[in-house]
């Protein structure tokens, strides 16, 4: 892979400066500027001890597997062999819904496809609070 290849952060910087100015009027959320949601507990300060501080530090390196989804269906076995280079598989999501961010299997936000150079990425634009996976999950 050339250097031509990377896309550097300020390569996404730049990409989502640019989405401010005709963002003008959306929420928050899509900001470049937007404040990370409060919605999960803060572990500095307020008379805790410096030990779970480095509690948390040993798990900040544990890799987790992030799928974005654009879509599901399901086909029978006689279809999916038949399929072949141009085939079009029809998925259940509709154009212009928001797509589901997954950490290791679990729905944690929903975003918008960005395109920087070439390159696919997602733009948050829901996250999902902890209060609503559980009431997801009772469905």
């Amino acid at each position: 892979m050339t250097d031509d290849d990377q896309i550097s952060e300020d390569d996404w910087a730049a990409a989502m400066a640019e989405q401010a100015p005709s963002n003008a009027g959306t929420s928050a959320l899509s900001s470049p500027t937007a404040q990370p949601a409060d919605i999960f507990p803060s572990f500095g300060g307020g008379g805790q001890q410096p030990g779970i501080l480095n509690e948390l530090d040993m798990i900040l390196d544990i890799p987790v597997q992030i799928t974005v989804e654009l879509g599901r269906t399901k086909i029978t076995i006689k279809n999916l062999l038949q399929l072949a280079h141009g085939s079009v598989v029809e998925l259940d999501a509709m154009a212009g819904e928001p797509m589901d961010v997954l950490v290791n299997g679990t729905l944690i936000a929903q975003g918008e496809v960005v395109v920087v150079n070439d390159k696919f990425g997602i733009r948050l634009t829901d996250i999902i609070t902890p209060t609503e996976r559980m009431r997801k999950l009772n469905r």
